[in-house]
């Protein structure tokens, strides 16, 4: 069998610009981290392959400074891993960020499951993983706290908001992961030194036969409107006199302010 791992690079906090252009993230200038949320569905591929004895190939879309991230998830049992970078993803909402995951998936492939993490810290949308199912017209089960096989498939625990729900699932299929899946396992050392030599492979948009009309800002149906730094202004308010006043006083003020 043949998993495909997405994952996304994501600016670390404190090191976020925004271009006040687009209203975009400045990736290029950002530190990048690895999602928090991918690292589980990395896990879960790498976990699941070892049951069932499949390859597991981890896709990232970015700028070049996110290789050593995939690096990183070649170092935590990814098989084989490949940056989709090039200047025309640019600006890319959710839709045309999933529509080259598609390429990348009918590029790579054929795969027989896809696991993405469920949200990314810097979008909180959780709406890539769907998408790239729609646009592949497969099956997808998001929030999925379990994976075992079984004799056609996989038995699938997803969580839903009354409690749980259990599916059985025939491939081709995507899952999007909860944290509480798994404990990801760190990098291998052995494995990291491994890539100190290696070149990661590039698929530019040409490599993936995309239309320009489905990619960046002119691809993206959503936009930004604006972006801004949040401010915060600190106002304070000393209350005096007897213990049974200043009470009276404090309740009457959270009152006021709808806050009991």
């Amino acid at each position: 069998m043949r998993f495909m791992v997405c994952l996304k690079p994501v600016p670390e906090p404190g090191t976020v610009k925004v271009d006040p252009k687009t209203h975009t993230l400045r990736r290029e200038s950002a530190t990048l981290i690895l999602n928090p949320a991918d690292r589980y569905a990395l896990e879960a591929a790498v976990e699941l392959k070892e049951k069932v004895g499949a390859e597991v190939t981890a896709v990232m879309m970015g700028p070049p400074n996110a290789i050593p991230l995939l690096k990183e998830a070649y170092a935590c049992g990814a098989d084989n891993i490949y940056l989709l970078s090039d200047r025309a993803f640019a600006g890319s909402d959710t839709l045309a960020t999933s529509y080259v995951l598609s390429l990348a998936v009918q590029k790579l492939g054929p795969f027989d499951l896809i696991f993405c993490g469920k949200v990314s810290i810097d979008g909180e949308t959780a709406q890539v993983g769907p998408e790239l199912a729609a646009w592949l017209n497969w099956p997808s089960v998001i929030w999925v706290k379990d994976i075992r096989p079984a004799q056609n498939g996989f038995e699938v625990v997803r969580l839903t908001d009354e409690g749980e729900e259990e599916l059985e699932v025939r491939p081709p299929a995507l899952f999007t992961i909860e944290p509480e899946i798994n404990d990801p396992r760190p990098p291998s050392i052995k494995r990291l030194l491994e890539m100190l030599t290696r070149e990661v492979p590039t698929l530019t948009a040409e490599d993936l036969d995309a239309d320009p009309s489905h990619l960046g800002l002119e691809g993206s149906p959503t936009r930004v409107l604006d972006v801004f730094t949040p401010t915060y202004e600190e106002k304070k308010e000393i209350l005096e006199g007897p213990a049974e006043e200043v009470v009276e006083k404090l309740v009457s003020i959270l009152k006021e302010r709808g806050l009991i």
